[in-house]
């Protein structure tokens, strides 16, 4: 390979087995030497400043909203032609017998744990929990419970219940 140049790595005292110069990551950005952890030869993330967490820089109401279109996408979609009835992917990937509806409760218990986190009390997020657990073993049985994940929409019942709570909150 004559056109390529050999790359050459060279240990520092503080980072051995680290290449010398400046250390790019992967948006083009420099990471300063205070950004990594000699005892662990790697980076260290700080997860609430990161580009790792999607909602970590995110105001109380774009979370929400994020929520809101997440329950929506798995509940109420697309509609059924010449019809008024809605489905969502929540009601597609559960056709997949079991495996699916594992998936669509996992996003499900995500929604719930993320009510959670913006500080919905144990009340409120056990009634979600309730709607979850309701959808996904219902939502086991074959037709009935597809049937059953069309017409019950958890996702977006959950999210009701998350934005009345969050609605009688004092705005800071």
């Amino acid at each position: 390979m004559p056109n390529q140049r050999p790359f050459s790595r060279t240990a520092t005292a503080a980072h051995p087995g680290m290449a010398s110069g400046p250390i790019i990551d992967q948006d083009g950005r420099e990471i300063r030497p205070e950004g990594l952890r000699p005892d662990a030869s790697g980076f260290h993330f700080e997860f609430g400043t990161s580009q790792a967490n999607p909602f970590a820089a995110l105001t109380r109401e774009e979370r929400v909203a994020r929520l809101e279109a997440l329950a929506k996408l798995l509940d109420v979609a697309f509609v059924v032609p010449g019809t008024n009835i809605r489905y969502g992917i929540d009601g597609l990937i559960g056709l997949v017998p079991v495996i699916g509806d594992i998936i669509t409760t996992a996003i499900s218990l995500w929604l719930v744990r993320e009510a959670r986190a913006l500080g919905a009390p144990w009340h409120v997020t056990s009634r979600m929990l309730g709607n979850v657990a309701l959808d996904g073993v219902v939502g086991i049985m074959p037709f009935v419970g597809d049937a059953f994940d069309v017409m019950f929409r958890a996702n977006v019942r959950n999210m009701r219940m998350l934005r009345k709570w969050l609605d009688k909150q004092p705005r800071i």
